[in-house]
């Protein structure tokens, strides 16, 4: 009897990758390349790898979830969203507490939305987990940097056309008032909003998997923050279900102690590490079961 191998591809989106310029489009407006906003280094070749596992694996797996940034131009971790004391732009990466906010060096371009932008860092802040980060911006819906990488877009709907599946696509990031990169549930969930929410139908979905094999980027924000959450709310005898797959994945440039911090504590929680060459034989045996 087949076991139930689910793959979770956490934001594997042009945007996050540092893709050659053979992969880069021309944009018919402007007439230049569009480059990715917020490549991660290695995950071109994240993305190559993980391609060919899918690929050569594909009649092992019982199915596959990715996850997808998607985010509105205005937003809370967006320069568009901010200006400093002078009302002179903020850069990208800079990161902003709420007593920067109180005391005038960073304010919201929209002064009216200086209340809920201050009850939002207040409660971001102690939970202890992140610091606002200005990023560029990203994953813009509708956008190229939006779509998945084209090499495991393929792979994947090969094995949608082969299997007679769908692939369980799961967006996050929409409500632009809280950061959210976990694909379990925000930071700040809003009340009003269930897709800031924990996402109990992707935990349950997960859950019933014999094993779940994580990849994605980028290693020290979004599969970190996914996985953390996984973890949370898996019982413990369910968290050796759990495989990272770790040359599938990368982490943002001068975030490599979070980065493997992260992978020590899964471990040491009973998650297990592993490449993807450990994992092929896996899928291959699945496949002639």
């Amino acid at each position: 009897m087949k076991r139930n191998l689910h793959l979770l591809v956490i934001d594997p989106q042009n945007d996050f990758c540092d893709l050659p310029e053979n992969y880069l489009p021309v944009d018919p407006v402007t007439g230049d390349r569009i480059a990715p906003a917020l490549p991660v280094a290695g995950a071109h070749a994240d993305m190559l790898r993980l391609a060919d596992l899918i690929n050569r694996g594909a009649a092992g797996l019982a199915g596959i979830s990715v996850t997808l940034d998607s985010h509105h131009r205005l937003d809370v971790a967006h320069p568009t969203f901010w200006m400093d004391g002078q009302q002179r732009p903020v850069n990208p990466f800079t990161q902003i507490t709420a007593a920067d906010v109180r005391a005038g060096k960073y304010q919201p371009r929209n002064p009216a939305a200086l209340p809920r932008v201050l009850a939002y860092l207040d409660t971001l802040e102690a939970a202890g987990r992140y610091t606002l980060m200005v990023w560029p911006v990203h994953c813009e819906m509708g956008t190229w940097g939006h779509n998945v990488h084209a090499d495991v877009r393929a792979a994947y709907n090969r094995w949608e056309d082969s299997a007679l599946g769908i692939v369980n696509k799961v967006s996050k990031g929409t409500n632009p008032w809280t950061e959210h990169y976990s694909a379990i549930q925000a930071e700040v969930p809003d009340e009003e909003d269930d897709s800031t929410q924990l996402n109990r139908g992707f935990i349950d979905l997960l859950a019933k998997a014999d094993r779940i094999y994580i990849t994605g980027e980028a290693g020290s924000h979004c599969v970190k923050a996914t996985t953390e959450h996984i973890v949370a709310n898996f019982a413990q005898q369910d968290l050796a279900k759990l495989v990272l797959v770790t040359d599938c994945m990368s982490a943002v440039t001068g975030f490599d102690a979070q980065y493997q911090g992260f992978v020590q504590d899964m471990a040491a929680r009973g998650v297990q590490i592993a490449r993807a060459a450990d994992v092929l034989p896996e899928l291959l045996a699945n496949a002639g079961r």
